[in-house]
């Protein structure tokens, strides 16, 4: 490295520790839960994607330690070659059911999907519309692809049918959106943005990776809870937030759709099948949501009841009715401090800041789970109380 260049980052990451925009890892020592350990310390886990508490379920574990007994630790291929067992293609069928679509085409991450999303579908003469929170993993789909780019103010559906307005003459336009938004919590505008794809001949596309297994009167996310199934013409989504919380991820949708992906989609070409633990832990968990709505009626419960304690309170929440709690912070090194102190009360969450979220919008994402019990969401919410007034963040 040369001295220039060592000076440059060594500059960098000062400003970013001086602004509190410096992200440190904490070290979990053991197994992902509702209890964790960092630093020798237990403590609440509140900032997990484990929306219902199925991580450390010996169900899901052991199911995938058989897995690994009768198909092995990993394929070392891409599925066209030698990759793809008849294990993959019983989650495929697994999640299309679920999700009351037509098929599915497994990717190693949610990521990786909405990375393969745009580029085998939309050329430069086509129009690809997002709304302006969208996840990275979506910002960064498009940026492969050659298609024309429009942008919509979230949530904004008069932005949208401008859009919508202004690509007309586009071959094709597909308007893609979070189901739920991960670090506000709300959810899309589903109905009527179906409605103007409808209206508009566009195709819909929704990563619901923080939605599936949860949301909806089955748990099949923001599709089933907005009453649009059928309308969405590709759903992205992942395995590693409430189905169970390792990895993976999928495109469900149209089967003409999926063929084109299963062809071109260079992700899937290129890179290493899905681990069968993965699929075998995956098929269990719903295999679990088919018979059991208890986890995800719990989960909704007990974000519902710490909202109310903390609004009671009178913290600054973004307006939302899913898992994700969003404390509003504002002050970035405020917010880390926040998170600090927290943690010395036992309770584990992380503040976010730029680029995560916008300059000036930094916060506290507190995320619910079946796991919580109501004892710790009240000792979550009496630490939050405890911390913000000492802070000045509330009176």
């Amino acid at each position: 490295m040369n001295h220039q260049l060592e000076r440059e980052l060594n500059e960098f990451f000062t400003s970013l520790k001086e602004d509190g925009l410096y992200k440190e890892e904490r070290i979990i020592e053991g197994a992902q839960g509702r209890e964790i350990s960092v630093g020798g310390k237990a403590v609440l886990n509140f900032c997990a994607n484990n929306y219902l508490g199925l991580s450390d379920d010996r169900r899901v574990i052991e199911a995938a330690q058989d897995t690994m007994k009768i198909f092995g630790f990993g394929l070392s291929s891409v599925r066209f070659i030698c990759g793809t067992q008849t294990l993959h293609k019983q989650l495929e069928q697994a999640i299309s059911t679920y999700l009351r679509t037509e098929d599915t085409i497994l990717f190693s991450s949610c990521y990786d999907a909405n990375a393969a999303l745009f580029e085998p579908l939309l050329s430069a003469e086509d129009a690809v519309i997002s709304d302006e929170l969208n996840h990275a993993s979506i910002i960064d789909g498009i940026r492969l692809s050659k298609a024309q780019r429009f942008r919509y103010r979230h949530s904004d559906m008069n932005e949208l049918e401008k859009a919508l307005e202004a690509s007309a003459s586009a071959r094709r336009r597909l308007i893609v959106t979070d189901g739920v938004f991960s670090m506000d919590g709300d959810v899309a505008k589903l109905r009527e943005i179906c409605a103007l794809a409808q209206s508009h001949d566009a195709l819909v596309a929704v990563d619901d990776s923080h939605a599936t297994g949860y949301l909806g009167e089955t748990g099949r996310g923001s599709v089933e809870l907005c009453g649009v199934e059928g309308q969405v013409d590709l759903i992205t989504t992942t395995f590693g937030k409430a189905c169970g919380g390792a990895s993976g991820g999928c495109i469900s949708g149209r089967k003409l759709l999926i063929d084109l992906y299963r062809q071109r989609a260079r992700p899937y070409l290129f890179s290493n099948t899905l681990a069968p633990a993965i699929c075998g832990g995956t098929l269990q968990v719903l295999s679990i949501l088919k018979e059991d709505h208890s986890l995800r009626k719990r989960t909704l419960a007990n974000a519902d009841h710490f909202r109310n304690l903390l609004k009671t309170a009178g913290f600054d929440l973004i307006d939302a009715t899913t898992a994700i709690v969003a404390v509003m912070v504002y002050e970035e090194a405020k917010a880390v401090e926040f998170a600090e102190k927290l943690l010395d009360e036992g309770i584990y969450v992380i503040g976010f800041s730029y680029p995560v979220v916008p300059r000036g919008k930094a916060r506290i994402r507190v995320q619910l789970s079946a796991a919580h019990t109501k004892k710790d969401i009240e000792r979550a919410a009496g630490a939050f109380i405890s911390v913000g007034r000492t802070m000045g963040i509330i009176i």
